[in-house]
C-alpha cells in the first residue's frame, strides 16, 4: 500500500505513519516541520520518505502529491490526522482562533484530498480522516467548542467527498482518549492550553461522562486504520470509532 500520512510530524499522525511503514507499507510522512517528518521517515524505515508541506496551502499540497507519486508511482491511501483544539470559552474565541481551527481541521483536509484525488480514483483507494468523540458522540465539551465545531464540519466534509466520489473509500475515524506514543509520537493536543482554565473545566468533562477514565493504546489505533485502508475497492467503511473501554 502506498500511503500519504498528513500530520506525521508528531502525535497520532506520526504514530500511524511509523506504524504503517513498519508493517511493510510505502509511506510518505507529510507535515510542516521538516526535521520531524525526516525523523519519522527514518524511524519508520522500509523506504519511507519525508515530504515537508503545509496542508493549508494548495500549492504545497499539489507539490507534496507530486513528490509522493514520483517516489511511489501512485497513491493508494491518504490519512489526514491534524487537529488543533484551542481551549477557550466560546465567548472568548476570536476571529484568528476560528480561522486557525478551520484552516487546520477542515480546509487542509479538503485541499490535500483534492490534490490526491486523481490518484485515489485511479487506484480505487481509501482516505481516512481523524475526527473526535466531542464532534460525533458527545455534546460539545465546554472550552473546546471551536474544536468540536470544526471537527463536525470535517465529518460532513468526509460525507461530501463520499457522495461525489463513491469509488474512493472515504472513512471518518472517531478517536477517543489516547496519549499517542513516545517522544515526538506523544500527542501535543493540549500543549498550548491555559492550565488554570483546564483545571476549571476538566472535572466537568469527567462528571458528564465525556472521558472514559482510561487511555487508548495507540497501537490499536494503528491497527484499525490499517484495516480500514486495506479494504478493497468494493467494501465501504463510512465510519469507525476507536475509543478505550470505560473503567466503570
Amino acid at each position: 500500500m502506498r500511503a500519504m500520512v498528513v500530520g506525521a510530524s508528531s502525535g497520532l499522525g506520526r504514530c500511524v505513519g511509523v506504524g504503517l511503514a513498519k508493517n511493510g507499507h510505502q509511506v510518505a510522512m507529510v507535515g510542516r516541520r521538516k526535521d520531524r517528518v525526516e525523523s519519522a521517515a527514518e524511524e519508520g524505515g522500509n523506504g519511507a520518505i519525508a515530504v515537508p508541506a503545509d496542508a493549508t496551502d494548495a500549492a504545497q499540497c499539489a507539490d507534496a502529491v507530486r513528490q509522493v507519486v514520483d517516489a511511489f508511482g501512485g497513491i493508494d491511501a491518504l490519512v489526514y490526522t491534524p487537529g488543533v483544539g484551542p481551549l477557550k470559552k466560546l465567548v472568548d474565541v476570536d476571529s484568528e482562533t476560528w480561522h486557525s481551527a478551520f484552516d487546520t481541521n477542515v480546509v487542509g483536509a479538503a485541499l490535500i484530498t483534492a490534490a490526491a484525488l486523481p490518484h485515489l480514483l485511479e487506484s480505487k483507494g481509501s482516505a481516512a480522516y481523524f475526527s473526535s468523540i466531542s464532534a460525533s458522540l458527545t455534546p460539545p465539551w465546554p472550552g473546546l467548542a471551536a474544536y468540536a465545531v470544526t471537527k463536525a464540519a470535517l465529518d460532513k466534509l468526509v460525507e461530501a467527498w463520499r457522495a461525489e466520489h463513491p469509488s474512493v473509500g472515504f472513512t471518518r475515524v472517531v478517536v477517543g482518549d489516547t496519549p499517542g506514543g513516545e517522544g515526538h509520537g506523544m500527542t501535543e493536543f493540549a500543549s498550548g492550553w491555559d492550565q488554570q482554565l483546564a483545571a476549571e473545566l476538566g472535572p466537568g468533562w469527567f462528571q458528564r461522562g465525556y472521558l472514559a477514565g482510561n487511555l487508548l493504546d495507540v497501537n490499536e489505533l494503528v491497527r484499525v486504520v490499517e484495516t480500514v485502508l486495506r479494504t478493497d475497492g468494493i467494501t465501504s467503511v463510512p465510519s469507525v470509532i476507536v475509543t478505550p473501554r470505560s473503567l466503570t
